[in-house]
Parts: structure tokens; C-alpha cells; sequence
């Protein structure tokens, strides 16, 4: 593939962070779909093995690597390993997410870093390293929420990731476009994942959109012109509680 064609993502070599189920998954599974080449990632291997050999054995092209997003060697190391098995590194999806529903009083701060290391200082590393990789041309999108928009109880820490998040992606948006990297956010309303339903068995899953419609947003903003980019959208169930 040309590496400067970006009416398509097929050929390109693409890297989701958190791959191994809900949205990292459905990111994966379309874009392989579209025949992109997906390098999953997951802290959990076993997961993202199973989303590899899914797309492998519908005649996609995918490889999966054990990744903790938090942890810079494994992050250069997994970057090299895909670039040398693959041959090339276009785009890098950092959708790895956690998050601990608790008040400022029982969070500790033990949990505070560890959410701070996954949703805010991951995609940083990803996106530090990554350049080594990526070419003009190359796009780094990262997967926001409403939660960096707006507040509500009990989440202070995955709001202080995800508005952190969003100021990384501007900041990265401005610095590296003179390089012609693309950098955009995708702000991500709820979906039925479980991220979502594990904590929240008792939600009203109607409130909630198919993580294939973020997914297709991911595919829209890295089939933009050369000339063209999307610093941020915002993808949102039509009965969002959590936006106006």
C-alpha cells in the first residue's frame, strides 16, 4: 500500500492498546475487517491472542503481544517486535482504560496511580516511542470519554486521566503535525462493554451504544485526507446520560 493512501486503512499496519475485549476488541475487528494489519495488545495476553486468532481466521492479518501500557521497556519492546515481524507501523490506537469507583476518602493512592499509569502515562509512552516508528503520515488517536468533559461523584481519578488525556492529545495535535503525524481523540460516550456492565451489572443497557459505532468512528478519522485532520469527535448513544 502507498503509505501516504489514506482513503483505506487496508495494508496499514494499526496498534490497539487494550485489545482484548469491548472496544479494543470491536477497534480490532473493523479495522481488520477493512484490511488493515492489527498488531493487539493486552495486559492480559490470553485475551489478546484469542482477538488475533479471530481475525487471522477470517483471513485478516493480526498479531498479539502481551503489553502493560504503563511499563516504557515493554512498550519499546513490543513497538520493535511488531515493526520487525510487520515491517512497518502506521497508526497506533491507545484504548487501554481502567478505572476505580471510589470516593476521594477510600481512593488510595495506590489506586490513583495506577489508573493515572494506564489511562494517562500509557498512551505518553505509546506515543513517545511510537515516533520511532511512525512515518509522515502516521496517526496516533487516543480514546477519551465524556468523563473528560463533564463530573460526577466518585470517579476523581478516571476524570483527572481523561481530561489529562484529552490536554496530551491537543498538546501532542500542535507539536506534531509539523512532522505529519496526525494525533485525534476520540471521545467515547457509554457502551455495552465490560468496562461498563462488569461494575455496573444493573445499568439500563439501552442507554448504551454498540462499541462497533466507536469503532467506525476510529476507521473515519484515519481515512481523512492527507490535508485533513480530526484533533477530536465525540461518539455518543442517542439516550446519553452522562452528556446533555
Amino acid at each position: 500500500m502507498d503509505a501516504y493512501d489514506f482513503q483505506t486503512v487496508a495494508g496499514r499496519v494499526v496498534l490497539v492498546t487494550g485489545a482484548g475485549r469491548g472496544l479494543g476488541a470491536a477497534i480490532c475487528e473493523t479495522l481488520a475487517g477493512e484490511g488493515a494489519h492489527i498488531v493487539a495488545t493486552d495486559v492480559d495476553e490470553s485475551s489478546a491472542k484469542a482477538v488475533a486468532e479471530r481475525i487471522n481466521a477470517a483471513s485478516g492479518r493480526a498479531c498479539a503481544f502481551q503489553l502493560d501500557v504503563g511499563d516504557e521497556e515493554q512498550v519499546r519492546r513490543v513497538l520493535d517486535g511488531a515493526v520487525t515481524l510487520l515491517g512497518r507501523l502506521d497508526a497506533i490506537i491507545n484504548n487501554a482504560g481502567i478505572d476505580v469507583t471510589l470516593s476521594i476518602r477510600e481512593l488510595a493512592s495506590s489506586d490513583w496511580d495506577r489508573v493515572i499509569r494506564t489511562n494517562l502515562t500509557g498512551p505518553f509512552l505509546l506515543a513517545k516511542h511510537g515516533l520511532d516508528h511512525l512515518a509522515p503520515g502516521g496517526h496516533i488517536v487516543n480514546i477519551a470519554s465524556t468523563a473528560a468533559r463533564r463530573a460526577w461523584p466518585n470517579a476523581s481519578v478516571y476524570h483527572a486521566s481523561k481530561w489529562g488525556l484529552m490536554g496530551l492529545t491537543h498538546a501532542l495535535h500542535a507539536e506534531l503535525r509539523s512532522m505529519g503525524v496526525k494525533v485525534s481523540a476520540i471521545i467515547a460516550g457509554g457502551m455495552r462493554t465490560p468496562f461498563l456492565l462488569d461494575r455496573f451489572p444493573d445499568i439500563d443497557q439501552d442507554l448504551l451504544q454498540d462499541p462497533l459505532n466507536v469503532a467506525r468512528a476510529v476507521k473515519f478519522v484515519l481515512t481523512q485526507p492527507p490535508e485533513t485532520v480530526i484533533p477530536e469527535v465525540m461518539v455518543l448513544p442517542m439516550k446519553e446520560t452522562s452528556w446533555p
